[in-house]
């Protein structure tokens, strides 16, 4: 894979500039695969090309192969495509990986080393040194260890990788916070959808009218996440965020949408209105540089006391926005908040399709 003159070049096959990249989806049967192939159709800057999963569906047609769960059909320019094995040699310039955490870390290396420009929805390379763990709207800048990452690797492509689902929403609430009143602690218990666990995901019998107070490793990943997110890029890798977060992660009997419930203690007193107005004003690299995927604005501040629910706000901004609500003084720290968002689309295969966004808009696919 490289590149020629004003055309991409991928196995010896030449695509213009101006038209769609073509791109695959690694994991293409799973879960999270399936959702990004729904949240792809029709793109205006990437079509899929290529879709891969395990030997057990490589050779079949897709249609054939997947057990589709998506409340929309297959669409059309995908149901026909052949399965391929997850190696490298895929016509296209973008993977997108959906794999399982179990295999994906060696699968993505491979991408990467062979040139293939890799978004990662799977924990494996989240915390490498090298590697950007990026919302948009909170850390750009972090892409800077794209150009590190390829060096120390000596690889042609590189991987970006999005945050846990849980992690999504409270680092994306945090970094406006941050911005504005330094954050020195951070309390927060999730209510966890059952669809971030997969499918066919927590079994019915133990998840209805119940509460699970432990989802393996999640904790974990929310504690240490959030503090790269909102770290600094100092020119070689990330310095973590100087604050410590608490995560309590529950799963719950709800379909989609991942609720939290925050506290914060912050370095510079404020009140709960300037809150609320830092983030229904804020205003990302997305949003002006407009990109596809990105919600129009990033927070959706509620106003109601019972809100946000996901039975009816989930989908607000397509799936792509974190909603707040709940602003109020804490007794034991400075501000408490409900945060809500979905966690598939925006705590998924949604945020891997903006950092692709992210990617092209500021060159980094040239």
């Amino acid at each position: 894979m490289g590149k020629c003159h004003s055309f991409y070049v991928i196995k010896g096959a030449e695509y213009r500039m101006n038209a769609k990249i073509p791109v695959g989806v690694l994991g293409a049967t799973g879960a999270v695969g399936q959702k990004f192939i729904k949240l792809l159709e029709n793109h205006p800057w990437f079509e899929v090309t290529e879709v891969a999963a395990s030997e057990r569906t490589s050779g079949k047609i897709y249609s054939e192969a997947v057990s589709w769960k998506q409340v929309t059909p297959i669409p059309e320019g995908v149901r026909n495509l052949e399965v391929r094995p997850c190696t490298p040699g895929l016509n296209c310039r973008i993977v997108f990986s959906g794999l399982d955490a179990a295999v994906a870390g060696p699968i993505e290396d491979e991408f990467a080393r062979a040139g293939y420009v890799v978004l990662s929805n799977s924990k494996n390379h989240r915390l490498d040194e090298d590697v950007p763990l990026v919302i948009p709207e909170v850390n750009p800048d972090h892409l800077g260890v794209i150009s590190i990452q390829r060096r120390n690797r000596d690889s042609a492509g590189y991987i970006v990788t999005n945050s846990n689902c849980t992690t999504m929403f409270l680092a994306m609430a945090l970094g406006p916070i941050h911005k504005a009143f330094v954050v020195e602690k951070v309390f927060m218990v999730s209510m966890q959808a059952v669809s971030g666990a997969g499918y066919p995901g927590v079994p019915s019998l133990d998840i209805l009218g119940n509460v699970i107070p432990y989802i393996g490793g999640e904790e974990e990943k929310v504690e240490v996440e959030t503090r790269k997110i909102l770290g600094t890029f100092n020119g070689k890798t990330i310095d973590l965020a100087d604050f410590p977060v608490s995560a309590h992660c529950n799963r719950v009997p709800v379909e989609d949408g991942h609720t939290e419930s925050v506290s914060v203690k912050l370095a510079r007193k404020t009140s709960t209105a300037e809150i609320a107005e830092v983030l229904r004003t804020y205003s990302g690299v997305p949003q002006r540089l407009k990109l596809p995927s990105a919600p129009q604005t990033p927070f959706v501040v509620m106003e109601a006391l019972d809100r946000p629910q996901p039975r009816f706000d989930v989908n607000r901004a397509n799936g792509m926005a974190t909603l707040v609500g709940r602003i109020r003084p804490c007794s034991i720290f400075d501000y408490k908040f409900t945060l809500m968002g979905h966690n598939t689309i925006r705590g998924a295969a949604g945020a891997s399709i903006l950092n692709a966004e992210l990617l092209k808009a500021q060159g980094y696919l040239e």
